[in-house]
């Protein structure tokens, strides 16, 4: 997963996230502010209805109803206020009722009267009319002309309107505010991950081969920053580590050259001499067994060589159809000796870049390996072509082949897929590890395909002749800091 697919993944629990968060906030508020509005209109209904308490108490006896209503009107002003207001004698004698309020916000002729006894307290409950729903406050007081039932109302269509306007502005707003939100999550989350996208791309880089790649370290005075400077103390302890290894394994390989040629030389002439006998067999095995141990010796130097950078030294352009056609040409007699046949096709011109020296290795290894491991009568085959973006080399053969859990493993050093038959041959197990070693230098990809019993077939592909020298040329860069 990179960084983009991991911001964009953020981002959207981030929006999700946020959704959630601004559709609770936003629905809260639209509870809180109902809850709010509606406090506020009881609160105001009954300082209303004290006031028209007060002018029925202190209203003479036998005062007349249009005295009473002139004071309400003055005092309450109810179709200015927008309110409801109704008084009632006992038994059931209208004394006043407000005319329609100033926003026509309900009909008063539309408020049914009270049929039930009236209540020995004031209270404020909600009634529905044929105008909408309305918050009424019933009170009773005694006047001096008897007993009054108060009824003063008002329209809940008001707060209902302001709440639905409330609710669809937030609900306009909740996704410009998500989008906005996402997108500025998504750029500080990418711009974020960056560095740690930068630190994953040169880590993929850093190989054996190339050990002088560091991470890259943002200034930012964050963990981020302090994880990336240890990592870069780390590969230079692993760096210094390395070429240690390789520095002894070079110096080592070199030192044993000279010891086991001398000691060969003598074995030699002590074979001479003791040409026949139990002495003469002994020294025959010994022979053997130095040759074995000349040759682990010649492919740890190999080795050691290619992993110093010694393969991307000389580059040339080379025609590997030319040097596959003549390197077959130099192993036949090896696989004539095993009655082996071997066959070549190389019907055009193909050029890589690379070390020519280094490319017969390759061949020479891969034939060498197919030519073991094939029974007398097989045949090996070595072909050469142009692909899509590359060049193609393949070996194959029609030999014993690999074992699936083997398979794996082919490409590792001292690796011997058959261990026994491999030491009768001479094998040290570094054979296709030199020719991996070479292929990676040459930023060629190496494959094996094999079915136990029917043969194997190795495929190395070769990248254009201007792209390799690129890589190579970057590569020798960095084995230069």
């Amino acid at each position: 997963m990179n960084h983009r697919s991991l911001a964009f993944r953020l981002s959207v629990w981030y929006a999700l996230v946020l959704s959630a968060t601004f559709a609770l906030v936003g629905g809260a508020m639209s509870y809180g502010l109902e809850q709010y509005l509606r406090a506020n209109l009881r609160d105001s209904l009954r300082r209303r209805s004290i006031q028209v308490q007060q002018i029925l108490a202190q209203a003479p006896a036998g005062v007349a109803d249009a005295a009473v209503a002139e004071a309400i009107e003055t005092r309450v002003a109810p179709e200015f206020n927008n309110r409801f207001v109704r008084v009632t004698r006992a038994p059931q004698i209208p004394a006043y009722s407000a005319g329609a309020p100033a926003d026509q916000s309900f009909d008063p002729a539309a408020v049914p009267r009270q049929t039930e006894p009236w209540p020995a307290t004031a209270l404020v409950r909600q009634m529905a009319t044929a105008s909408g729903p309305m918050l009424m406050s019933l009170s009773t007081v005694d006047g001096a002309s008897g007993k009054y039932l108060i009824e003063l109302g008002s329209a809940l269509g008001p707060i209902e309107a302001l709440q639905h306007r409330l609710l669809s502005l937030l609900a306009l707003m909740l996704p410009v505010l998500v989008a906005c939100a996402a997108g500025g999550g998504y750029l500080l989350v990418q711009r974020a991950l960056q560095p740690v996208e930068r630190m994953a791309r040169t880590a993929e880089r850093i190989s054996v081969q190339d050990l002088e790649a560091r991470l890259p370290v943002a200034a930012t005075g964050d963990a981020l920053q302090r994880l990336s400077t240890s990592l870069n103390h780390m590969l230079n302890r692993l760096r210094d580590s390395v070429f240690n290894s390789h520095r002894f394994l070079a110096d080592a390989s070199h030192e044993l050259r000279t010891p086991l040629t001398i000691i060969k030389g003598e074995l030699q002439q002590l074979m001479t001499r003791q040409s026949g006998g139990a002495v003469g067999e002994r020294i025959g095995d010994v022979l053997e067994e130095v040759a074995r141990l000349e040759h682990l010796v010649s492919g740890l130097l190999v080795l050691s060589r290619l992993d110093a950078g010694d393969a991307r030294r000389e580059w040339a352009d080379v025609d590997l159809g030319r040097l596959a056609a003549g390197t077959v040409e130099h192993m036949r007699l090896v696989a004539d000796d095993r009655g082996v046949r071997l066959q070549v096709s190389a019907p055009a011109p193909v050029t890589v870049c690379g070390d020519a020296r280094r490319l017969k290795q390759v061949i020479v290894n891969l034939l060498d390996n197919a030519i073991k491991f094939t029974p007398p009568g097989g045949v090996v085959g070595l072909t050469t072509r142009q692909l899509d973006g590359g060049v193609l080399l393949e070996v194959s053969d029609s030999g014993i082949g690999i074992s699936p859990e083997s398979l794996p493993h082919v490409f590792d050093r001292f690796y011997r897929v058959d261990g026994t038959r491999s030491r009768d041959d001479g094998g040290a197990g570094l054979g296709l590890a030199i020719v991996r070693s070479i292929c990676s230098a040459h930023g060629a990809e190496i494959e094996v395909e094999s079915t136990p019993g029917t043969g194997s077939r190795f495929r190395v592909k070769f990248p254009q002749p201007a792209q390799a020298a690129l890589a190579a040329e970057t590569s020798s860069a960095a084995a230069r800091l």
